[in-house]
């Protein structure tokens, strides 16, 4: 599934960005915001840590990302969610979250008893983003999550200006809701078969065959062998989308499955280069073969 983006006007030329992200050292590093894209590679952690404290209500939590091939961390139940999403997304081929702060001033109006200055002054603001996405044919995506609660005038103006920033650097920027609980179920279900382990080749090439016409899904895992050795393969084969079903309703045996057209590219490369993996690390990927 591509989450749906927006775009937005390019800042004014009074706007000034930058970008603060920690490198492969866990050092901080400053720079204008239009070098970001040259730094891409090097986006090896998050910018922003995830608390973990009593009583707090979102929770934090590590998700093995079948795309990185590696656990990475999220900050709360609905940023995992729409984290899922994304690793089953066939043309996300990296995803870094909270990648990076971006900075800028705002003008802010002086105090009245301020007697000393007229007019308005500035003040720092940032904002880390949740995810960064980089898709195929090097296209980049930057994603906020929005829970169902109104979104407060701050977090509003600092997605509007993520918006005006990822437009100067030709970058899709996206809010994306929640996700509907229904989606989220089936997704976690088929995250179950996401690892590799659960792909077996010959049992895959006859499953395709067999759903090439729509049918249920028990009855093409019956049709291509024993339920107990292909069903995992079939899961695998919704996960990676070389296998559809409706998943905006109940994911059952009588779900109709068939064969994708054409046939997204499986996330089950031969070799796997992952980028200075560190235990904080979030890393981008490459596909190599």
């Amino acid at each position: 599934m591509m989450l749906g983006g927006h775009t937005a006007e390019s800042s004014g030329p009074t706007e000034q960005f930058e970008a603060l992200y920690l490198d492969a050292d866990d050092t901080q590093q400053r720079v204008p915001w239009d070098q970001l894209p040259d730094m891409l590679d090097g986006l090896h952690r998050a910018a922003r840590s995830f608390p973990s404290y009593r009583g707090q209500r979102n929770f934090p939590g590590w998700y093995w990302s079948a795309t990185l091939r590696r656990r990475i961390g999220f900050e709360s139940w609905v940023q995992r969610d729409h984290l899922v999403a994304l690793d089953r997304d066939p043309s996300v081929i990296g995803i870094a979250v909270r990648p990076f702060w971006l900075l800028w001033t705002e003008e802010e109006p002086r105090h009245p008893t301020d007697t000393r200055n007229s007019g308005t002054g500035t003040k720092p603001r940032r904002h880390a983003p949740d995810f960064l996405a980089l898709l195929e044919h090097g296209e980049v995506l930057v994603l906020d999550t929005q829970p169902t609660e109104p979104i407060r005038p701050a977090a509003q103006e600092a997605f509007e200006v993520t918006a005006r920033a990822c437009a100067t650097l030709g970058w899709r920027y996206t809010i994306a809701e929640r996700l509907d609980e229904l989606t989220v179920t089936n997704q976690k279900w088929l995250a179950g078969y996401r690892h590799p382990r659960c792909f077996t080749p010959h049992i895959a090439e006859r499953l395709l065959e067999v759903f090439t016409r729509p049918r249920p899904l028990m009855d093409g895992a019956e049709l291509t062998g024993d339920p107990l050795a292909t069903l995992p393969v079939l899961y695998h084969l919704l996960w990676t989308q070389q296998l559809q079903a409706d998943l905006s309703l109940t994911l059952s045996d009588r779900t109709i499955v068939q064969s994708a057209t054409p046939t997204p590219p499986a996330k089950t490369p031969t070799t796997v280069a992952l980028v200075n993996i560190s235990p904080r690390g979030l890393v981008t990927m490459t596909h190599d073969g």
